[in-house]
């Protein structure tokens, strides 16, 4: 039988929470919306939602979870209200200090260029897979969809983003 944790602790437990992800949901929403101003109110909204539900979570690995599934949905709202369209590039905002990560194939310019210009929903799959190393069926569960849908567009979406850097000269 677990104890009822105090209005302080829960509020210090949301505090570790929110510097323990506050990049991994910033640099999704970047990633998804190509916009640093609503990236950063997307995760001011995903975080005021967390905290009005600080008390409902199990563990560490549900709120992670929870996290990753919210900033996706809520893009996908951002992305409709704004009908966002593909930029030429992302803004040059810096992001929230985060741990150091080896290299990002989705930072590097070309590629960017190039997952900015897949659709709205290959796009995210890409992102989710590559940057945020989610398998097939985790992506498939945050965006309600079968893991064959999500295998089969990461395929066609990487087959369409290597033919682009072949052309451009980028690949090894």
């Amino acid at each position: 039988m677990s104890r009822r944790r105090s209005e302080s602790e829960l509020e210090a437990e949301f505090s570790e929470v929110v510097r323990e992800h506050q990049a991994m949901v910033y640099s999704i929403g970047l990633h998804l919306l190509r916009d640093a101003a609503l990236a950063e109110e997307l995760a001011q909204d995903v975080f005021l939602k967390l905290f009005e539900n600080r008390g409902a979570f199990e563990s560490r690995e549900h709120v992670k979870n929870w996290l990753r599934r919210v900033v996706v949905q809520r893009a996908i709202d951002y992305a409709r209200r704004a009908r966002l369209r593909p930029r030429s590039g992302l803004e040059s905002a810096p992001e929230p200090a985060a741990p150091a990560y080896e290299f990002d194939i989705l930072a590097s310019g070309h590629v960017e260029l190039l997952v900015a210009r897949l659709p709205e929903r290959a796009r995210q799959m890409v992102v989710l897979r590559y940057q945020e190393d989610l398998e097939p069926a985790e992506i498939a569960e945050l965006l309600g969809l079968s893991v064959g849908a999500v295998k089969s567009t990461l395929h066609r979406s990487l087959v369409w983003l290597r033919t682009r850097m072949e052309r451009a000269g980028v690949t090894k």
